[in-house]
Parts: structure tokens; sequence; C-alpha cells
């Protein structure tokens, strides 16, 4: 690859540094043309490139500029290959000679060792950043759309007949494409369809309407785009995105259908209310849960078990729910559908009355308007408190709180006593997706997901960890009926979005840009299968002997196999361990025993280099030690980057990444951990250098904690200062 080097003058750049000595630094790390010039992101700049390009014939440029992560529309160049390197915000904007200088006058000619300037650790600094990107593009090969031999599938299925499902299905057939939808019950519809009535899902949100389960029902059968298996379930999954091959059951029979993408809308299922004897469900007939009331009001009985008309009702709010011994979430919606119930209580009998005993009221968002409503209603009593006992008495129900909002113990008798039991998702206890994956069917169990589908609530709302296959309305997290209708909306088009990506032959997400996929020397493979273990996203199916069989349209393109692999034969076209090891020989190293520090720092593309961006956009004075190298996730940093960085001189390595474990925020959920679970590894590969294990450290950044990035590097440095110099440097 012929390749070239560009150098942009402008933004404090010129002003601090060398032009001059940063393209010969380029031309002696291969670079065959180097120029520098102001504002290369203006029309005049980006035109000079264009010419540069044509005239001097060049596959790859480095773009010494400003950060990757600002103006990527600008430096496009169409098939030509573009590094970008970050002097401003990885250099003039982020290091100071004094801590807090900013924005004032910078006096760059200060000693920070004998006979050493800053100035001179600065362009040491820049010079480093710019030979690194010439090497990378030397390691650089253009990546090349996955088209897979098969036909993509443009259809969607559909798991589920519920509201959520039905609305998913509408959505694609409105795209043009096919939806199947498979319900495992007889009708369509769901819990929805034994409703009496919905909260108003409009404007201004406070009474309650006839449910649109009817409506979306009666569209769905009258929509020729839109087949529908009644009666029938999912019993295999196999394949991948754009290609899975699906087997649908129903009666006795089986039918294989080709589909593009999955979106799963089980739906949910009460919470077992026999488990809740404290509450008196199984020993008072008149102790009902807010299902089966809902079901006796659509049918217009609400009486008590004795065909006794019903003139007090009690409701228990969080029945069994944020209690660790039962469901330790909140259900969300539970309030809502008390308040409307008691609604039914007082429209069927206006001397009837309502009473609510709740932990906390909970009507999300504009939903309080409805809530305020009821509060109006001089037959609806509201009070916070804990029931203690439900007893019988002459045929009524009697209950005792305590913990009121009078600062007193109540008794209150009643007709009936209506539990609020919770949502349950029906991925709980079933896969729904039966995938002949190699990590097995259904979705893989999070911490504290309590049997929802995961997803990356943050950034990806829809995305499971099973690519091209999406979770929407209460299998994703408990809601209403209308905001399972605009999840399903968003479900939808993701299936859709995942098929035009497959056909295109990109990465679906997060990266989807990124048209490499994994690529495997099998000849090497020692069958060790941390590759198929690791991966976050079921990727790689395996044979009998362990060897990694790639599925690459399920890949996210995450590069955790990369970095798992021990034998390093895996690689991707733009990104490999070549690569990687080329940008860490290209720095150079100061000579010994002048206390000039260097620490190899990996840093996620997600969370901690846009970190690093904000501090620098704030002035924040980091070490000139730090050379810093973006990864695609820190799950991708094999241990051989590590072992060159240490061999090469490096003082010390920084992996900054992601939060893992409860509350994670890795884009590709798992990358951050395995990255501290490898430090076993780097460990022993330190001691067979003979180098001290506190020389890596790990250190999670999140997205907004760029005021930690200075301390954490200061004290990094600090630490290794009083380890000394590594004693490879100068070798």
């Amino acid at each position: 690859m012929k390749i070239g080097a560009f150098i942009c003058t402008s933004c404090n750049i010129g002003d601090r540094l060398e032009v001059g000595d940063l393209e010969a630094a380029a031309r002696e790390q291969g670079a065959e043309f180097a120029a520098s010039r102001e504002f290369l992101c203006s029309k005049e700049g980006c035109q000079f490139i264009n010419e540069a390009i044509q005239n001097e014939g060049l596959e790859g440029i480095a773009i010494c500029a400003c950060s990757p992560r600002v103006n990527y529309d600008v430096f496009n160049f169409g098939k030509v290959a573009v590094e970008r390197v970050s002097l401003r915000e990885g250099v003039v904007w982020s290091r100071f000679p004094v801590p807090g200088e900013g924005e004032e006058e910078v006096d760059d000619s200060k000693e920070v060792a004998e006979g050493v300037t800053f100035k001179d650790e600065l362009m040491a600094l820049a010079k480093d950043y710019v030979r690194m990107g010439v090497a990378k593009l030397q390691s650089y090969h253009h990546p090349e759309p996955y088209k897979p031999e098969e036909e993509i599938s443009q259809s969607v299925l559909v798991i589920g007949g519920g509201v959520a499902g039905l609305t998913a299905a509408l959505e694609v057939a409105k795209a043009g494409h096919e939806a199947i939808i498979v319900e495992k019950e007889g009708e369509l519809g769901g819990f929805a369809a034994r409703m009496k009535a919905q909260v108003k899902a409009e404007p201004p949100f406070d009474g309650i309407t006839e449910p649109i389960v009817g409506r979306l029902i009666s569209e769905v059968q009258g929509n020729d785009k839109i087949t529908v298996y009644t009666g029938a379930q999912v019993t295999s999954i196999k394949g991948a995105p754009g290609l899975f091959t699906v087997t649908i059951s129903k009666g006795g029979s089986e039918e294989e259908v080709k589909v593009g993408a999955i979106v799963v809308a089980a739906g949910w299922k009460p919470y077992d209310a026999s488990k809740l004897e404290e509450l008196g469900y199984g020993k008072f007939e008149n102790v009902v849960t807010n299902v089966e009331f809902e079901e006796m009001a659509a049918k217009g009985e609400i009486k008590r078990k004795d065909g006794s008309p019903v003139k007090s009702v009690l409701f228990v709010q969080c029945a069994g729910q944020r209690d660790e011994n039962h469901l330790p979430y909140c259900s969300s919606v539970c309030c809502l559908v008390s308040l409307k119930q008691a609604k039914y209580v007082r429209e069927v009998d206006p001397e009837a009355k309502a009473y609510i005993i709740y932990k906390d009221m909970r009507t999300v968002g504009i939903y309080e308007n409805f809530y305020k409503s009821m509060q109006d209603d001089p037959g609806v009593f509201l009070t916070k408190g804990e029931v203690k006992e439900i007893r019988e008495e002459e045929g009524r129900l009697v209950v005792r709180v305590d913990q009121t909002l009078f600062g007193e113990e109540v008794e209150i008798p009643v007709d009936m006593v209506v539990l609020a039991t919770g949502m349950v998702p029906a991925t709980s206890e079933d896969p729904i997706i039966p995938l002949q994956y190699r990590q097995g069917a259904g979705f893989p169990e999070l911490e504290l997901f309590y049997g929802f589908a995961d997803s990356n609530y943050i950034c990806f709302p829809y995305e499971t960890r099973r690519t091209g296959i999406y979770a929407a309305g209460a299998v994703h997290q408990p809601m209403t009926i209308f905001q399972a209708m605009e999840d399903a909306t968003g479900a939808a088009l993701k299936a859709l979005q995942c098929i035009k990506a497959i056909e295109m032959g990109h990465a679906v997400h997060p990266r989807t840009w990124d048209f490499a996929f994994p690529e495997f020397d099998l000849k090497m493979c020692t069958q060790c299968k941390r590759c198929t273990e690791e991966c976050p996203f079921g990727a790689l199916d395996e044979d009998e002997k362990g060897t990694p069989m790639p599925n690459p349209t399920r890949c996210r393109r995450c590069g955790t196999c990369f970095g798992a692999c021990p034998q390093r034969i895996i690689s991707f076209k733009d990104y490999s361990v070549d690569m990687i090891s080329n940008m860490i020989k290209a720095c150079e190293m100061p000579e010994p025993d002048y206390g000039l520090y260097r620490v190899m720092t990996f840093v996620c593309e997600n969370d901690a280099l846009p970190a690093l961006d904000m501090a620098a956009y704030r002035r924040m004075n980091l070490p000139v030690a730090f050379r810093i190298i973006p990864v695609r996730c820190l799950g991708a940093v094999n241990v051989a980057f590590v072992k060159d960085a240490m061999s090469k001189g490096f003082d010390g390595v920084l992996l900054m990444g992601c939060k893992f474990g409860e509350n994670y925020q890795c884009h590709f959920i798992k990358g951050s951990e395995l990255a501290n679970r490898r430090m076993e590894n780097v460990a022993e590969t330190l001691q067979q250098l003979a180098l001290e294990t506190e020389r890596v450290k790990l250190e999670i950044v999140a997205i907004d904690e760029s005021e930690r990035i200075p301390k954490i590097m200061d004290e990094f440095v600090a630490f290794l200062q009083e380890y000394g110099e590594s004693p490879f440097k100068g070798w």
C-alpha cells in the first residue's frame, strides 16, 4: 500500500508542534508522501488531499489532525484507506507543562528532565502517534463485504400474537416485507384480548378506553403480507441472521420456513399467587389476583364467589413484588392496573368503595394524569401502608394495615381483596427461541435480569445477545400496552435494519459501518474452545473436535474471539495482532535513566475514548508518558499486545474500558469483564519476562467520567516511578 501522511496545522497543532519533524517521522516510518496544510477538514483541505491521492497514487492516508470521533464524514475518500491520528485532542489540547494551564499561553520550553524540555516530550508523543498511524496502514487490508452463498430471506418471524407481536408484524408488513406470526394459543391477542379496558394511550391520558387489541387483530387478519400460525410453537431455530431456518409445529405436523430476522414478543404471565399464602390467596375464596379480577370485569361479573354484589374492594399493591422472596423488581404497570380496576368498581356501583394500599404509587410519565383523576374520586381511598394480616370475619375480609399515612394501624373490612401480582416474562422458564447454537437455546442469563430478554438499555434497547433476534413488549421489560406497541415498532424496524445490513455485507450493530469479519487460520487451531466459549453473541459453533465454525452474520465484530485466542490465529483485515504489534514497535523509547516514562494504553472506543476526548475539550492535563491505541472493546485486547509492549520497553500498560458486572455498560456485554478475567494470563506473561505484575492495570471509565482520567493517569505514572523504569528500555 502506498501511504501518504497529511498533518493539519490548525487548532493549536502548528503553534505547539514542529510540523516538519512530524512529516519526517511519517517518511521514516515508510510513508511515501507527507505534507501539511491548515484546516484539512475544510473544502480546500479535502481538495488538497484528493489531489495528492490522485497525483501520488496513494492507497492509504494518515490524517494527522483531530480525533477520529469528529469529522468522520469529511475524511472519506472512497476506496482509499484512512487512518485518523489524533494530534489535536490526543496531544496539544491535553498536554501542558503545568497542571491546569489549559487555554492560557503555554511555555513548552520548561525542562522535565536533564536536558529534556516539555516540548521535546510533546514532540516525542506526536511523532509516535504519526508513526503508529503509518504503521497501522502498512498492515491494513481492505475489508470485503460478506456475501452468503445462500439467498438472504427478507421475511421476519414474530413469536407471540399479543399486542407487541401484532404491532411488530404490522410494521414489518407496512415496510413491504413478509411477516410470520407464531402464537401458541388458539387465538390472537394475548392477555390484552381478555381485558375489559385499557388506560387511554392518547392525551390527556386521564381515563380508560376500549382495548386496542381488537383493531390490531382485524388489521393483521386482513393483511396479505402476514401469515398467522395459532395453536403453534417454534421448535427449532437454525442458521444465522438472514439465513434462519425455523421449524414451526402445529397439530402434530411440522413446517420449515426461512426468515431473515426474529422479533420475540412472547409476552408475560402473572406471578404464581399460590406462593402468597400470607396474603390469603388460596385460603380465602374472595382474595383474587389482578388478572382474575380483570377477567371477571370483562365478563361483567364483579361479584363475590357466592354471587352477592361487591360493595368494597381493597387492592394490595406490590403483592409479592419488590420482595427478595418473590419478585425482586417492580412490574411498573400494576399501580395503573389497580387504579383502572378501582374505576371499574366505581362504574358498576357508584356507592361501592375502592381502597388501594401501596408501597409507592408509580404511574410513570404522563400517566400521572390518570392517577390524579382517580384521586379526585371520593369513593377511592389511597394510602401508603403495609398489609400485616388478612382474615375473615362474618363472611367479610378484614385487612389490617400498618405504617399508613394516617400514622396509625387501621383495619378495613371489605367484600373482596385484589392482589396486584407482578409480570413474569415468558422467557423466565421457557427459552422461547430454541436455538441450535453451540452456546445453547434461549437468551443467555445476566444477573439482575430475572428472566427478561437482556439488552443494553442505554445504547441498544432492542438488541439481544443473539444477533438478528430482537425483544419487544413484556419479554423485554414490564410495560403498558401503549409502551409495548412503541417497543414493538422499534424492534420491527431493527429487524429490517438487520436484514438490510446483511444484504449489504456489513455488521449489524454497534459497528454498523464495519465490513470486516474475523478470519480463522484453522491450521494452527488447538481446539482450546476459548473463542467459542467467550463469544458474547453465540457467533461461533464448533465441530465434534472443538474446532470453531464461524457464522459471520451472527458476528458483532467486537473482536472478543480475537482477544481470547492464545494461538493468535484470528484476525480482521483491518485489525490484527501484527497490526497492533507494528504500531507498538513504531514508538521510540527514550534512553534509560532519564526518568522519561512510557505507558502503552489500550482504550475502548465506545466509552474510554470519548471520555478522553472530553477531557481534551475541557483542557484537562494528561501526562505525556501515555501512548493510546483505541480498540473495538477491551475483550479484543490479546495478551500478545501486553507482551509486545513490555518487551519493547514500555514501563507499564493501562487498559481503560467500560463498566462491567451489575449495571454493565459494555457495548459488547462481556468485553471488559473478560479483559479483567484475562489479567491472570497477563500476570503469567509478566512473570515470564521477570517483570512486576503491577505494571499492567485495568481501569473502568464510563463515558461521562472524563474528570477521573487525569487522576488515573497521574497516579499510575507515580506508581511506576516507585518501581523504576522498565529493564527492557534501551535494549
